[in-house]
Protein backbone atom coordinates (compact mmCIF):
# COMPACT_ATOMS: atom_id res chain seq x y z
CA UNK A 1 0.00 0.00 0.00
CA UNK A 2 1.34 3.09 -0.60
CA UNK A 3 2.00 5.47 2.32
CA UNK A 4 -0.13 8.67 3.16
CA UNK A 5 0.67 11.84 1.06
CA UNK A 6 0.35 15.23 2.19
CA UNK A 7 -2.11 16.96 -0.33
CA UNK A 8 -2.65 20.93 -0.43
CA UNK A 9 -5.23 22.26 1.15
CA UNK A 10 -6.83 24.25 -1.44
CA UNK A 11 -6.79 21.23 -3.80
CA UNK A 12 -8.01 19.60 -1.47
CA UNK A 13 -10.93 21.78 -0.83
CA UNK A 14 -12.12 21.73 -4.17
CA UNK A 15 -12.08 17.78 -4.44
CA UNK A 16 -13.73 17.06 -1.40
CA UNK A 17 -16.86 18.86 -2.95
CA UNK A 18 -18.76 17.73 -5.71
CA UNK A 19 -16.82 18.78 -8.62
CA UNK A 20 -17.05 16.65 -12.45
CA UNK A 21 -13.64 16.06 -12.86
CA UNK A 22 -12.53 15.00 -16.77
CA UNK A 23 -9.29 12.85 -16.69
CA UNK A 24 -7.01 12.12 -19.46
CA UNK A 25 -5.02 9.09 -19.71
CA UNK A 26 -2.87 7.46 -22.92
CA UNK A 27 -4.56 4.93 -24.96
CA UNK A 28 -1.79 2.07 -25.75
CA UNK A 29 -1.51 3.56 -29.81
CA UNK A 30 -0.60 6.84 -27.65
CA UNK A 31 -3.64 8.57 -28.65
CA UNK A 32 -5.47 10.55 -25.84
CA UNK A 33 -8.67 9.68 -23.65
CA UNK A 34 -10.60 11.60 -22.21
CA UNK A 35 -13.48 10.78 -19.57
CA UNK A 36 -15.62 12.67 -16.77
CA UNK A 37 -15.32 11.03 -13.78
CA UNK A 38 -16.27 11.60 -9.90
CA UNK A 39 -13.45 12.66 -8.05
CA UNK A 40 -12.47 12.34 -4.10
CA UNK A 41 -9.13 12.34 -2.06
CA UNK A 42 -7.68 9.53 0.52
CA UNK A 43 -5.00 9.52 2.64
CA UNK A 44 -3.14 12.83 0.77
CA UNK A 45 -4.30 11.44 -2.57
CA UNK A 46 -6.56 11.88 -5.24
CA UNK A 47 -8.94 9.38 -6.22
CA UNK A 48 -10.95 7.97 -8.80
CA UNK A 49 -12.78 4.78 -8.83
CA UNK A 50 -13.74 2.60 -12.50
CA UNK A 51 -14.48 -0.74 -13.69
CA UNK A 52 -11.06 -2.96 -13.04
CA UNK A 53 -11.80 -3.67 -17.17
CA UNK A 54 -12.43 -0.46 -18.15
CA UNK A 55 -10.51 1.60 -21.10
CA UNK A 56 -9.08 3.81 -18.54
CA UNK A 57 -8.30 1.36 -15.93
CA UNK A 58 -5.86 -0.45 -18.62
CA UNK A 59 -4.50 2.46 -20.12
CA UNK A 60 -3.55 3.34 -16.57
CA UNK A 61 -2.05 0.00 -15.87
CA UNK A 62 0.55 0.73 -19.23
CA UNK A 63 1.26 4.30 -18.63
CA UNK A 64 -0.05 5.87 -14.76
CA UNK A 65 0.67 9.30 -15.78
CA UNK A 66 -2.89 11.14 -15.84
CA UNK A 67 -3.83 14.42 -16.59
CA UNK A 68 -7.61 15.87 -14.57
CA UNK A 69 -9.07 19.32 -15.65
CA UNK A 70 -12.66 20.39 -13.66
CA UNK A 71 -13.45 23.37 -12.05
CA UNK A 72 -14.74 24.30 -8.76
CA UNK A 73 -18.36 23.05 -8.51
CA UNK A 74 -19.08 26.77 -6.16
CA UNK A 75 -17.02 28.65 -9.05
CA UNK A 76 -17.47 27.76 -13.16
CA UNK A 77 -14.74 30.14 -13.97
CA UNK A 78 -11.86 29.10 -11.69
CA UNK A 79 -10.42 26.00 -13.40
CA UNK A 80 -8.58 23.32 -11.82
CA UNK A 81 -5.14 21.81 -13.49
CA UNK A 82 -3.44 18.56 -12.03
CA UNK A 83 -1.08 16.49 -13.51
CA UNK A 84 0.15 13.03 -11.64
CA UNK A 85 0.32 9.36 -11.60
CA UNK A 86 -1.61 6.73 -10.76
CA UNK A 87 0.76 5.08 -7.70
CA UNK A 88 -1.68 2.35 -6.18
CA UNK A 89 -5.09 0.34 -6.85
CA UNK A 90 -7.48 -0.55 -4.14
CA UNK A 91 -9.84 -3.17 -4.62
CA UNK A 92 -11.92 -5.52 -2.19
CA UNK A 93 -13.10 -4.09 1.19
CA UNK A 94 -10.75 -1.05 1.23
CA UNK A 95 -11.66 -0.15 -2.47
CA UNK A 96 -15.65 -0.01 -1.54
CA UNK A 97 -15.04 1.64 1.40
CA UNK A 98 -13.45 4.48 -0.74
CA UNK A 99 -15.73 3.89 -3.62
CA UNK A 100 -18.56 4.39 -0.94
CA UNK A 101 -17.14 7.67 0.41
CA UNK A 102 -16.92 9.17 -3.23
CA UNK A 103 -20.50 8.13 -4.29
CA UNK A 104 -21.73 9.72 -1.14
CA UNK A 105 -20.84 12.94 -1.95
CA UNK A 106 -22.27 12.81 -5.36
CA UNK A 107 -25.58 10.58 -5.05
CA UNK A 108 -25.78 10.47 -0.82
CA UNK A 109 -25.48 6.44 -1.02
CA UNK A 110 -23.25 3.74 -1.33
CA UNK A 111 -22.38 2.99 -4.93
CA UNK A 112 -24.24 0.32 -6.62
CA UNK A 113 -22.48 -3.32 -6.34
CA UNK A 114 -23.71 -4.56 -9.28
CA UNK A 115 -20.57 -3.95 -10.94
CA UNK A 116 -17.35 -4.16 -9.54
CA UNK A 117 -15.25 -1.29 -8.69
CA UNK A 118 -11.25 -0.30 -7.78
CA UNK A 119 -10.14 3.00 -6.61
CA UNK A 120 -7.11 4.41 -8.15
CA UNK A 121 -4.93 6.31 -5.61
CA UNK A 122 -3.37 9.30 -7.53
CA UNK A 123 0.02 10.99 -6.49
CA UNK A 124 -0.18 14.72 -7.45
CA UNK A 125 3.13 16.02 -9.10
CA UNK A 126 1.58 19.02 -10.39
CA UNK A 127 -1.51 21.44 -9.71
CA UNK A 128 -3.00 24.90 -10.36
CA UNK A 129 -6.00 26.66 -9.16
CA UNK A 130 -7.35 29.75 -11.35
CA UNK A 131 -5.43 31.02 -14.44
Amino acid sequence: MTPTAVLDTDLAAVLDRTPIAHLATVLPDGAPHSVPVWVGTHEGHVVIMTGPTSQKARNLQGEPRVAMSLTADDNPFCPVIVRGRVVDWLSGDEGWAVADAIADKYIHAPYDRTHERVVGMIAVDHFRIGR
